[in-house]
């Protein structure tokens, strides 16, 4: 089959080189949007008379036509024409004759793909904008239910001082609230037209690329047309994002996880969104966290993997660049999928409160209070940390937690103490002494909330409810 470049050819081209440089087999996910850079440019080109006005109108009613088959799903792409652009055009020329092939009239498909691709990562940045605010939708609903929720605090996985739950689920919200920022300024770079670049130099055409960036609604473009074609840093950009995202999802997905176990018991996801065993009938398995968790490794290494392939690149264009886009489509498609499930998991989850509660008055993670306590009746704190590390090991030993103590106990480690201490070490009065601006402390913890409720585009979402 005869490709719409082998004019300067003498031979067919290799099959396996066929296989090897086509890349329709993934790149069909732009169809959309290179028909709609195609719409724009044909515009361009009827305007500015470098086609007549009629083959224009022509041109872009049979791109129309083609839009329609491809959404019906009623197109066939062929390897033979290597990719989503050839493929349309000779769609095209099948559709309208060889008036279509005036639409390539200044452009290169190197021009062409860039753009595709910007169109691309604007819509789904877009998305992906949308879908963090529902995440921190869900997470905000179960803050605001469980601000007088206490669960122990880990630092090494180990226990260290009781807090809120809601404020423990906040501090995702405020890992995505970044995350959004990250997706929101990208938009900046992404916004920018490659097309009017050519191959890598301009074109001799008299075109006018501020027309196609204001008709596909463009921010403007590209000043040097090498850097337009040759410029895959909106792409690292993004996976760069996505990899900083995919980290707080993965963190989140653990401690759900570990919330879930029969050693903890703090959350139960909702049959729903976990699986069973086929051995074991008693199973419940997290699989949905589980799965966050594991994918987060396969968008780390499509963010190294690009970098890999533009580190040695000369400028401009190089067939190297035709693996930008597997990539970055998996990144994308596992980010939708991870945070689609991620909010209607989060809505869904029961809490434990009761098991929260024993938690918190099994264990020593009071014992800074009780420090505390001691400074704050004139006892240097390094001195006071002593003490009570000493007054920990005797409840170990002894099998008793601090408020298990009677005040003949507590008095023969200091002085100090008096019946006071049961108020101080009760977990609810810990956790609202932390009353510090950004602490755990219940009051806090609601100023918190509202400053949630205010941030970014969140109460946008809201109000769409």
């Amino acid at each position: 089959m005869s490709k719409l470049w082998s004019g300067r050819f003498q031979k067919e081209t290799n099959k396996l080189v066929e296989e090897l440089t086509a890349s329709i087999t993934f790149d069909q996910k732009l169809a959309d949007e290179d028909i709609e850079g195609s719409l724009a440019h044909v515009q361009m080109l009827g305007e500015c008379g470098i086609i007549p006005a009629e083959d224009a109108e022509k041109i872009a009613e049979g791109l129309k036509v083609i839009q329609k088959k491809i959404a019906q799903g009623e197109v066939n792409y062929l390897v033979a024409h290597e990719d989503i652009h050839m493929n349309i055009e000779k769609m095209l020329t099948d559709e309208i004759g060889p008036v279509a092939g005036k639409l390539h009239t200044g452009r290169s498909r190197n021009d062409q793909v860039a753009t595709d691709m910007h169109l691309y990562m604007r819509r789904k940045t877009e998305g992906l904008i949308e879908l963090v605010e529902a995440a921190q939708e869900a997470l905000l609903t179960q803050a605001e239910a469980n601000v007088d929720t206490i669960l122990p605090g880990y630092t090494h996985l180990q226990r260290a001082q009781p807090i809120s739950f809601a404020h423990h689920l906040l501090a995702y919200f405020w890992m995505l609230e970044r995350d959004k920022g990250r997706l929101q300024d990208s938009l900046k770079r992404i916004n920018l037209l490659p097309l009017g670049a050519g191959a890598l130099a301009g074109t001799t055409f008299p075109i006018n690329r501020q027309r196609v960036a204001e008709l596909l609604d463009f921010d403007g473009v590209y000043p040097n047309s090498l850097d337009a074609v040759s410029d895959r840093d909106f792409i690292a950009e993004f996976l760069s994002i996505a990899s900083i995202m995919m980290v707080h999802l993965s963190r989140l997905s653990e401690e759900l996880i570990l919330w879930s176990s029969q050693e903890f018991q703090f959350v139960e996801l909702d049959d729903s969104f976990c699986t069973g065993s086929s051995m074991m009938p008693q199973k419940k398995n997290p699989d949905v966290p589980e799965l966050i968790r594991g994918k987060t490794g396969r968008v780390f290494g499509n963010l190294i993997g690009l970098l890999t392939v533009l580190k040695g690149l000369p400028l401009a264009y190089n067939k190297d660049l035709q693996e930008d886009k597997e990539g970055m489509f998996d990144s994308v498609e596992t980010l939708e999928g991870a945070l689609m499930l991620l909010a209607p998991m989060l809505e869904t989850m029961t809490v434990n409160t009761k098991a929260m509660q024993e938690a918190v008055t099994k264990d020593y993670s009071n014992a800074t209070d009780l420090a505390d306590y001691l400074v704050n009746k004139g006892m240097p704190f390094r001195e006071a940390h002593e003490v009570i590390g000493q007054l920990v090991h005797y409840g170990i030993k002894h099998g008793k937690f601090l408020l298990d103590l009677d005040l003949n106990e507590f008095q023969s480690f200091s002085e100090l103490f008096d019946d006071a201490v049961y108020t101080v070490l009760k977990p609810e009065n810990v956790v609202a002494a932390r009353n510090s601006e950004g602490g755990t402390g219940f009051d806090q913890v609601k100023k918190q909330l509202q400053l949630a409720r205010n941030a970014g585009t969140v109460l946008a979402f809201h109000s769409k409810q």
